[in-house]
């Protein structure tokens, strides 16, 4: 009776949810094809709230025991292809192949799954959430959705029709489909397999973290230790190619346990949504009060968050060049904007690397996408066999595409070897990066190739004194000037700002410097500066991820000195004398600085 109820339940849901008049689309389309299938697959798209209201324990079902609750709705599909007539060449209730779609979980913690505790509930076979950012996917490949199996016994009546249909539930793999050791259970005679009625579809494998994981990118851990793992999601049919390396998604679907050569927890998705990260509605208030002082100039407020930012790590007033530009490039990404184009990167010529060190891995960790390249790992997209035994090839990361709409921070430029050096100057001329999969090494018969874009700015520095040739930098700050001769020069000019970071100037005495590094050595948790206080690193956080969203448009001011300013280094550039060796790709940034500039200036 409970069952008979449950299927009335089903029914009424479809019909006032429109998901029977999409199921009759579906079966036209089946009918058309005059084409015999061993299972014809369905989509249902269920709202979990809906049946709870409609009938508890349906919706208790499709929440805690989906392959029961799919077995309703395959039932009442089954009905009601007969009774409309809507398949003839249906013939068994085990041929319908229902996909329970789920919109949403309930906002409870029992619903959702944590990638960062151990262990993983993989044994009740129900609905999760999850939420992480994917680090690798593979190639797409073929399974098995069902297979039609005959009785070898032509003498057998299950010789014929299709008694025996085997589909795929989530969690099997390909040989719990297809195998050649299934028996009749009328004969126990062996079951070969009708190969002409094979069902193909599509599956992917992705591989996701959490987003606390990232910590581990950014080369600081808040002195606590903390372990993560990768979890493997599995994507199939509809979903395959949905989700891209770098983004954050919610997965909801099903855990389960695969053996192959090794034993691993992996997830059956089942819808996937893209995350968008949250926007902030405001700043801090300390923030609000300096722009209203400072609002007699459009600059002043630019000027005041350079002297002051990253002040714990350096003194304020050292490194303004360096920190405005920091700063530039940090509100250049976006959110919501994914042209490429927009990026800003920046590379910086220093004899101290170590408090510029200190300095960019500060400043990438002010937002969620900054990533330290670790010096063991690629900075672009690798390849290695699928360890799961599917015959796909996974595609790695690499520092560069984890750090979407974000900050990869490189280190040392001059510690890269010269075909490493080769492929950064390629993407940061082409804003994308090209994955060679050859088919002969994977076991494939054909070579494949996917372009990845690559939307990240790049951070980096060159230590002058890194060189057995330590060359005479001179102090002036024109980039036409300054020796650059430890790296290509091509390389350089796909930068978009090149800054000379000269502190140990007259005009920059050491004194201010050493005696903020013996304070944090006394007091490393110490604030020693008014600004510490006042401003402070959440402060500029909120800032800088409410700036970077902002539609910034050019004032006619603006405009005027950008279009003046190409006319005259247009000039100079032609002049063949007195011509300045400054590059065209170097000018095409000018307009990115004002823009950046008029972000920290006008944001509030």
């Amino acid at each position: 009776m409970s069952n008979l109820k449950m299927k009335e339940a089903a029914l009424i849901y479809l019909d006032r949810s429109g998901g029977l008049q999409k199921f009759i689309d579906d079966c036209k389309y089946y009918n058309d094809s005059k084409q015999s299938y061993a299972v014809y697959r369905f989509n249902i798209l269920i709202n979990p709230s809906d049946v709870v209201e409609l009938y508890a324990e349906l919706g208790n079902h499709i929440l805690h025991h989906p392959l029961k609750a799919a077995q309703v709705f395959q039932s009442v599909c089954f009905i009601a292809v007969k009774t409309l007539s809507l398949i003839g060449q249906l013939q068994t209730e085990t041929q319908i192949n229902i996909v329970l779609k789920l919109t949403h979980l309930p906002s409870l913690p029992s619903y959702c799954l944590d990638l960062c505790e151990f262990p993983l509930d993989y044994t009740s076979q129900r609905f999760y959430i999850m939420q992480g950012i994917v680090i690798a996917i593979t190639t797409v490949t073929k399974y098995t959705q069902g297979a039609r199996f005959l009785c070898s016994d032509e003498a057998c009546p299950f010789s014929k029709g299709f008694q025996y249909v085997r589909v795929h539930v989530p969690g099997a793999t390909e040989s719990a489909t297809i195998r050649n050791d299934f028996l009749c259970n009328l004969c126990s005679s062996s079951l070969q397999e009708d190969r002409k009625f094979r069902v193909l579809g599509d599956k992917q494998i992705v591989e996701i973290i959490a987003t606390e994981a990232l910590h581990a990118f950014q080369g600081y851990s808040k002195n606590q230790p903390f372990r993560f793992q990768s979890l493997t999601i599995f994507l199939r049919d509809e979903l395959v190619n949905k989700m891209n390396i770098g983004n954050e998604y919610k997965i909801i679907g099903i855990p389960t346990c695969v053996k192959t050569s090794q034993t691993a927890v992996c997830i059956e998705a089942n819808s996937i949504t893209l995350c968008n990260l949250k926007v902030p509605s405001g700043i801090s208030d300390n923030f609000r009060c300096l722009l209203s002082l400072t609002s007699s100039s459009c600059w002043k407020f630019t000027a005041i968050l350079a002297n002051i930012f990253a002040s714990h790590i350096v003194p304020p007033g050292t490194y303004n060049l360096l920190k405005l530009c920091l700063l530039m490039s940090l509100v250049q990404t976006s959110d919501r904007n994914k042209e490429s184009e927009d990026c800003l990167d920046i590379l910086i010529i220093t004899s101290d690397t170590l408090l510029v060190d200190r300095l960019l891995n500060f400043s990438i960790n002010l937002f969620p996408h900054g990533i330290r390249h670790p010096v063991s790992t690629e900075i672009f997209p690798t390849l290695s066999r699928n360890k799961y035994g599917t015959g796909a090839v996974s595609i790695q990361a690499g520092s560069a595409l984890l750090a979407k709409d974000g900050i990869c921070f490189i280190g040392d430029l001059s510690s890269h070897k010269k075909d490493k050096l080769e492929q950064l100057q390629s993407v940061l001329e082409s804003r994308s990066i090209t994955v060679y999969i050859p088919g002969k090494k994977f076991g494939d018969d054909i070579d494949q190739q996917m372009t990845f874009p690559v939307q990240c700015s790049f951070w980096s520095f060159v230590d002058m004194d890194s060189s057995s040739r330590r060359n005479t930098q001179k102090n002036n700050t024109l980039i036409g000037q300054m020796d650059c001769s430890l790296i290509p020069a091509n390389l350089v000019e796909t930068f978009g700002l090149l800054i000379n970071c000269n502190e140990s100037s007259p005009c920059h005495p050491h004194f201010p410097t050493v005696q903020h590094t013996l304070k944090k050595a006394i007091d490393p948790e110490g604030l020693f500066y008014f600004a510490s206080k006042q401003f402070t690193t959440e402060d500029f956080e909120k800032l800088l991820a409410f700036a970077k969203n902002l539609d910034v448009e050019f004032s006619l001011e603006a405009e005027r000195m950008i279009h003046g300013y190409y006319l005259a280094s247009r000039r100079i550039r032609t002049d063949f004398i007195y011509g300045s060796k400054l590059s065209a790709s170097a000018l095409k940034y000018l307009g990115h600085c004002i823009l950046c500039c008029s972000k920290c200036s006008i944001s509030l």
